[in-house]
């Protein structure tokens, strides 16, 4: 691939990160870019905001509220945050804070304690102060948005998935493990297809 040519593609820090990603192909590269630009509304939010009202809370979290708790939590992002992720991905209960802590950061939303120290581990973080991301969750945002979505792609087997093709079924499988549906799948595919011109 023609690195060159992906700085009119690319924000030029978000290049950078990915020459130093492991064990990239041309066709790797394109589905991971395809993901992250999506999911990051092209490399511009690298931080899940959760400033949901009352109705999108229903829409969106209907497990954690009902019409009354809804309008309790609505426009409090950290109150949202600690309620729906209490108690899962290694996060403690809703009072610890925990949810909100450690909350989606990174290009691919990296979210939840369990993830957050498996991606320490993965930088060396626990070896290296500076990069410990469970005493400085803002890291994955500030730091290591590519690296960190690198490491989702590495540890959910996605490489694999990526390794199979470039066809429109091919994006969707990848879609649907970075997603669990195919929620944007139309935008993926354009994406997919704009990085695929410079293979």
């Amino acid at each position: 691939m023609e690195y060159s040519r992906l700085k009119e593609l690319v924000p030029e820090n978000v290049l950078n990160q990915i020459l130093r990603v492991r064990n990239l192909t041309p066709l790797r590269l394109c589905h991971f870019l395809a993901q992250c630009a999506h999911e990051s509304a092209s490399f511009t939010i690298v931080t899940e905001t959760l400033n949901y009202g009352a109705a999108g809370l229903l829409k969106t979290f209907p497990k954690y509220f009902d019409a009354i708790t809804a309008n309790i939590y609505a426009r409090k992002p950290e109150q949202i945050a600690n309620r729906v992720y209490a108690g899962r991905m290694g996060n403690g209960p809703e009072t610890s804070g925990d949810g909100y802590r450690y909350r989606g950061r990174g290009y691919i939303q990296l979210t939840g304690f369990n993830n957050y120290n498996e991606f320490t581990k993965y930088i060396g973080g626990f070896v290296e102060p500076a990069k410990n991301c469970i005493t400085n969750p803002d890291l994955v945002a500030t730091t290591y948005p590519l690296a960190s979505a690198a490491f989702f792609f590495e540890r959910n087997g996605l490489w694999l998935i990526c390794d199979k093709g470039a066809t429109d079924a091919d994006v969707t499988a990848v879609t649907k493990r970075v997603n669990g549906g195919i929620i944007g799948l139309d935008d993926r595919l354009k994406k997919f297809k704009l990085y695929s011109i410079i293979l």
